[in-house]
């Protein structure tokens, strides 16, 4: 049972093996589909836009710059969880993708909504190892370091939704406290057959969790926000669509529920791929592209965020992120595009005077069904402006022209 799920719905591989498990299949896949070609050790640095579509890209490696064309572009460039100090994410998923579409002069839509998880392994480690819900769901509690279990009597205790027993870790946390997963009664000597991955980086760690508690805290995990598409994953430039966590498209709320994510790529995938054989593939003229930019590095700003956009918001650390990350954000600092995601977040949990989902206010910690409207957001290409639409109530992204 995972938290917030009334029923065990999700299938596993090998205990904690499924994200592998999929990988493997997916790589197979691709190896085996001849219309399929891979090039590696190349990033995209800019999306190249004439009279408001998509013609082509600009790509670095080792190579050096490269114009490619291309009418037709599917951003699944995953999260952005590497902005963050503490993270679960691949210390590359910094959000570069939306910083591409942003740039293009896409809308981004739900920015605020980032997801913790409550219990990431709190070891030196850089990402941090992510220890499941499914680990709660067998029965480990959370305990601190005097071995009280602090979220008993909180509704479903540990498995609370996530944003739920983050705030009460993370509350902890500033209080003083350690906070570790107690897995002894529940799994004690079954933990490493049930979780073999878990055990094995605990292990790495010197943690042996049949006997000793966990020690966690929570980790960016996973972005509700992103390209603002419709239901074929469009977005609001011609050619560009989203898919995966790159995209939002509203599926997930304001707070993904654990495993969803999966259900997402699959569906959104196969309507993202007829709607792009729909579209026409002509190649258009090639703009000359400005200087190539350096290659994006969120290092300046990993502790910037986390503070001030992490699990516990207020006003003066949004306006602290909004003043320091928008400097950089139209500077030639390799932070520039990390600092642009990041700015586009503060900007819209600054306005948001709420608490829903994975944005929690401490200046504002109720919900107000004033704001059940999704917030988008758009940069003018070539410009330092983000319009703003901060209260878009339709399903699908309004046109461009409609943010002016």
């Amino acid at each position: 049972l995972e938290a917030a799920h009334g029923r065990r719905r999700i299938a596993h591989v090998t205990g904690d093996g499924t994200g592998a498990a999929i990988m493997r299949a997916v790589v197979a896949a691709v190896r085996a589909t001849s219309s399929i070609t891979v090039i590696e050790g190349v990033e995209v640095r800019r999306l190249l836009v004439v009279d408001g579509r998509i013609a082509g890209l600009v790509a670095a490696g080792s190579f050096g710059p490269h114009l490619l064309p291309a009418r037709r572009v599917v951003l699944a460039t995953g999260g952005l969880g590497g902005l963050f100090a503490h993270t679960t994410n691949p210390l590359g998923a910094i959000g570069q993708g939306l910083a591409l579409a942003a740039r293009a002069g896409a809308a981004l839509a739900d920015m605020e909504f980032v997801q913790f998880h409550p219990t990431a392994l709190d070891v030196t480690l850089d990402p941090m190892p992510l220890v499941s819900e499914a680990v709660r769901g067998e029965g480990a509690i959370l305990i601190d370091e005097t071995g009280r279990r602090f979220m008993e009597g909180r509704g479903r205790a540990e498995l609370e939704p996530r944003d739920v027993v983050s705030r009460a870790v993370a509350s902890h946390i500033a209080g003083g406290h350690r906070v570790f997963l107690d897995a002894r009664t529940a799994l004690g000597p079954r933990f490493a057959e049930r979780f073999p991955g878990i055990a094995e980086r605990c292990r790495t760690a010197g943690i042996d969790p049949a006997t000793i508690p966990i020690p966690v805290r929570p980790a960016a995990h996973f972005h509700m926000g992103g390209v603002a598409v419709d239901a074929e994953g469009r977005s609001t430039i011609e050619g560009l669509w989203a898919c995966g966590e790159a995209a939002a498209t509203g599926l997930h709320g304001a707070n993904r529920l654990a495993s969803n994510s999966l259900l997402e790529a699959v569906v959104m995938a196969g309507d993202v791929a007829e709607s792009v054989a729909a579209a026409p593939a002509g190649p258009l003229p090639l703009p000359q592209p400005a200087a190539l930019p350096a290659a994006p590095d969120a290092g300046a700003i990993r502790g910037l965020v986390d503070e001030t956009l992490g699990v516990v918001r207020d006003q003066a650390g949004l306006l602290t992120a909004i003043e320091q990350v928008g400097r950089l954000a139209f500077s030639e600092h390799a932070a520039a595009d990390p600092a642009l995601v990041a700015l586009f977040i503060a900007r819209a949990a600054l306005h948001r005077e709420e608490s829903r989902g994975g944005h929690w206010r401490r200046d504002f910690p109720q919900r107000s069904p004033r704001w059940t409207h999704r917030q988008v957001q758009r940069l003018v290409p070539g410009r330092t402006d983000i319009i703003s639409n901060w209260s878009e109530s339709h399903d699908r992204p309004v046109p461009a022209h409609a943010h002016a």
